[in-house]
């Protein structure tokens, strides 16, 4: 795991040190510039004087001392030398008027050559001397930081720390909270770089304690809508093993074949519901909504006609392709399609129609039953909610499913009354359902 405050402290560091780097080599050139520069102007000044001491007798020069770094040569107009400070010296033997670098086997010389009528002099300095003068003085600016970088370390070291005692804090906050503690983190107090962080895991806990929500409510609907079948149930037994004769037994055995259908209808819709939260990620794949539709209704037909109802599809584009989740939107035509069923009458007629509609797409159930009043409509979208009234068996979990699927897939449930009376469900989807090329 890197840690983001030795991530600070090299990254500081090395900032830093590579600046003095940068610094020093800047001196080390300008004072090389300098250097050289007063060098060549002690070798012009040098020369000039070598030249009023060797007017008339040149041999009676003075030898220099041997810490003395120039070499000082003397040649008359026949180039016989007359003076030489460095008889062990390879010094530079060409002489040309005015400055030049030469290159001998002992390094490079800075030379500054004066032709006179008579005579010619040359004056010249190592350049080696001139570089170790420009290196010791980029040291010295160097030397001060290298001797503080452990200071500056542990300076930058406590700063950093310092300035994370705000997370450490957060972190230590959120450590000491219990599993169910999902209120929001504090912002007070926490830097404005972190608060990005902050709002993140705010929103996290913001979801998952909906999430949580969601479950325990889910769970408790669960236990109290399962209770009564299978109290049906246990009764039902008991009726079966006191029956008298062999038809009262037949008659208990098939209310308890119901009871039992029933029940295994109520845990089928609760699994679907629990499988279509909002908060679900089933995979998605390119549908052709009519296609679909077609098959869920030839599921229904052996429904629809023992109980003696006209199902059939009316429109069918097959042109509109949905990036969706298959099996829930299975789901949700087979609960469309099984209400319609469950509450048109014998004799009467369900339509089934996927078209266009807005830019995107419209599924739409219709059926000639009783319908459902304006002010029930929204009622019916709550879980297990059924009205008042209704003899026909359900769970109250369908039309739940189907909101839940249409929500997952972006898609808005609109019920309507029927043009021939009856209910109308719309699933509209937003745009972005494209017709095939």
């Amino acid at each position: 795991m890197s840690s983001l405050r030795r991530q600070l402290l090299v990254a500081l560091l090395g900032v830093l040190l590579l600046g003095s780097l940068a610094g020093a080599y800047a001196t080390y050139r300008s004072a090389l510039a300098e250097i050289g520069a007063v060098f060549d102007y002690d070798l012009r000044q040098l020369a000039l004087s070598v030249r009023d001491l060797a007017i008339g007798v040149a041999s009676e020069l003075p030898a220099p001392d041997p810490d003395f770094d120039y070499i000082i040569q003397v040649w008359d107009r026949n180039g016989a030398r007359l003076f030489y400070s460095r008889p062990h010296v390879d010094p530079p033997s060409r002489v040309q008027a005015g400055f030049a670098t030469v290159e001998t086997r002992e390094g490079r010389w800075r030379v500054y050559g004066l032709l006179l009528q008579n005579q010619a002099i040359q004056v010249a300095h190592p350049l080696a001397v001139r570089e170790a003068l420009a290196a010791r003085a980029a040291f010295g600016t160097l030397a001060p930081f290298l001797l503080m970088l452990p200071l500056l370390g542990m300076l930058v070291w406590w700063l950093t720390g310092r300035a994370l005692r705000p997370l450490r804090r957060l972190a230590a906050a959120v450590t000491r909270r219990r599993a169910d503690s999902l209120e929001p983190v504090e912002l007070s107090g926490a830097p404005a770089e972190a608060l990005p962080l902050v709002t993140a895991l705010n929103g996290l806990l913001e979801r998952l304690g909906t999430a949580l929500r969601r479950q325990r409510d889910f769970t408790a609907d669960a236990a109290h809508e399962l209770r009564s079948p299978l109290t049906a149930l246990s009764l039902q037994v008991q009726l079966l093993e006191r029956a008298p004769d062999a038809a009262a037994r037949t008659l208990a055995l098939a209310e308890l074949r119901e009871g039992i259908a029933r029940a295994t209808h109520l845990v089928e819709q609760l699994l679907g519901l629990s499988r279509q939260g909002p908060d679900a990620l089933p995979p998605r794949e390119r549908l052709v909504l009519a296609e679909l539709a077609a098959e869920v209704v030839a599921d229904h037909a052996s429904l629809a006609e023992a109980r003696g109802i006209d199902l059939g599809m009316t429109a069918a584009d097959t042109a509109l392709r949905l990036d969706g989740e298959r099996e829930g939107l299975r789901l949700l035509l087979a609960n469309l399609i099984g209400n319609a069923l469950r509450y048109t009458p014998q004799g009467g007629r369900v339509d089934v129609a996927v078209h266009a509609a807005g830019g995107g797409a419209c599924i739409e159930v219709v059926d000639n039953g009783p319908g459902i009043p304006p002010h029930e409509r929204e009622r019916v979208f709550d879980r297990f909610y059924r009205r008042a009234g209704q003899e026909q068996p359900g769970s109250g979990l369908g039309l739940s499913i189907v909101r839940a699927v249409a929500e997952r897939h972006g898609a808005q449930v609109r019920l309507l009354d029927a043009p021939g009376g009856g209910l109308l469900v719309q699933v509209v989807f937003a745009p972005g359902v494209n017709p095939a090329a």
